[in-house]
């Protein structure tokens, strides 16, 4: 089920709201349990099973590690969580991709092509297996103490609005609130919630939609049509759409939480103002980051290694990230080309890029934008090809000149004024800080209602007139 549907915005999210509002609060959990798997079951209800064994499998392996004298018996079943959580995530994600490779490198020998019943990538996986590791984890390294009831962890891994794509919740960011909200349950918390969840539809279906619409066509286009003008347009359209769609659903979910008094971590923090692909991964998929730093960077040795080993910790980690994004060359290749970057950074470009300030904005996101042409393509062959439109080493474009509508237009400045206004980190700071806290005048207060029903208006109107309404990162 989508945030920006007719089904979820008209009825899903009111009625869980007016439910989850009248009943007692020793209810709200079962009330907010109950909605979560409905929510899950209407997009992946196949998988819900296995799902949901694997989530009391878990709940009963960290029990056992938590009652463990020892600490090699604790280490014993946290392995065995790992263990049986990454092979999940490897079997439903990635035996295609090596079994496509084993075929097609058996068949480039002569041998006869493999057959096999393709897997079915379950909604969500990557995210709630990720949750599922860092309770693991935190546990085992002593950060937290296990849940003691099983469905206030049930209710942590699948808690609907950021179970299907993040943003990425620690077990210790919200292990309180799972069992006492009462003071974030507050009509300044319910109003800051509904203005950040209509901010983020607005995002995502008045600049992201309109975006992504010329984004897929000119991508799925022959990219010998394209003159470099087009396929650049296509770049950028697809570099602003991926923002406003992914930082929209982390705004939609970060809101749904604060309605019913949950305080999750930011996503994004304005990233096509880095002055560097090191300050751009500490802004983008913010949760991502961090949990690939403590969870690998940090253990592979970090920073307190030998340059040489940090170098390759580096590549390591954003190799894997490219791969935990899809089973596909292009992915990997994303990977390490962010991998490369920050190896050049470290070696000489911060040093470039200090002494020319500001400016450095301008080749962090033109190396953004290059780089997203290989996330966005649907084989390495295909970026490739796309990248040589880009740099004009084409054939002279043999289709018809493409003619971009108004609305494009309209929507390309506006992107681009969100990202780039020397005014935007203090609108940034107010909404990073003033609607965190959750507390507002009179004055403040009627304002942020009539912005939120004018945002209201203005996007369901865009989603009750449009058929164009997919979201990015569903499919991770």
């Amino acid at each position: 089920m989508v945030f920006s549907s007719t089904l979820f915005l008209f009825y899903f999210l009111p009625g869980f709201l007016l439910l989850y509002y009248a009943v007692p609060a020793r209810f709200k959990n079962a009330v907010a349990l109950v909605a979560s798997i409905g929510f899950y079951a209407w997009g992946g209800l196949n998988f819900l099973a296995l799902f949901l064994a694997s989530v009391v499998v878990n709940f009963v392996l960290i029990r056992f590690m938590a009652a463990a004298p020892e600490r090699w018996k604790q280490r014993i079943f946290l392995i065995m969580s790992i263990v049986i959580n990454v092979a999940m995530l490897f079997y439903f994600k990635y035996a295609n991709f090596f079994l496509d490779n084993v075929s097609a490198v058996g068949g480039y020998f002569g041998g006869e092509p493999l057959t096999w019943e393709k897997v079915v990538l379950p909604i969500g996986i990557s995210f709630f297996t990720f949750e599922k590791l860092t309770y693991t984890i935190d546990v085992y390294r002593g950060v937290n103490k296990p849940l003691k009831s099983f469905w206030d962890f049930m209710l942590y891994i699948m808690l609907f609005p950021k179970m299907i794509a993040g943003p990425i919740v620690r077990f210790h960011e919200i292990a309180g609130q799972l069992t006492d909200r009462a003071a974030f349950e507050t009509i300044d918390h319910k109003l800051a919630g509904a203005f950040r969840f209509v901010l983020g539809l607005a995002k995502k279906v008045l600049i992201a939609n309109v975006l992504g619409e010329q984004a897929d066509h000119l991508f799925s286009a022959d990219p010998a049509t394209l003159g470099p003008t087009q396929a650049w347009l296509g770049a950028l359209a697809y570099t602003f759409q991926i923002y406003f769609d992914f930082s929209g659903y982390s705004d939609m979910a970060i809101g749904i939480g604060r309605m019913i008094g949950f305080q999750f971590p930011e996503n994004f923090n304005n990233p096509y103002v880095s002055r560097s692909i090191t300050e751009f991964w500490q802004r983008w998929h913010i949760t991502l980051g961090r949990w690939m730093r403590d969870y690998l960077y940090i253990p592979l040795g970090g920073n307190r290694v030998h340059p040489s080993r940090l170098y390759a910790n580096l590549w390591t980690v954003f190799i894997l990230s490219g791969f935990w994004h899809g089973a596909a060359w292009n992915f990997i290749a994303w990977g390490a080309y962010h991998g490369l970057f920050l190896v050049l950074e470290r070696l000489f470009l911060l040093r470039l890029y200090k002494k020319i300030g500001v400016a450095s904005i301008v080749p962090t996101f033109l190396i953004t934008v290059v780089g997203w042409v290989l996330f966005r393509a649907e084989t390495l062959g295909g970026a490739g090809r796309y990248l040589k439109a880009m740099a004009g080493l084409m054939p002279v474009p043999t289709g018809q000149p493409l003619i971009f509508s108004l609305e494009f237009w309209v929507m390309m400045g506006v992107a681009a004024l969100i990202c780039f206004a020397a005014a935007w980190p203090a609108l940034e700071r107010w909404e990073l800080s003033t609607l965190a806290k959750g507390h507002f005048t009179l004055r403040g207060a009627v304002g942020l209602t009539m912005a939120t029903a004018l945002l209201l208006v203005l996007s369901l109107s865009y989603v009750v007139g449009s058929s164009f309404n997919p979201f990015i990162y569903f499919r991770f």
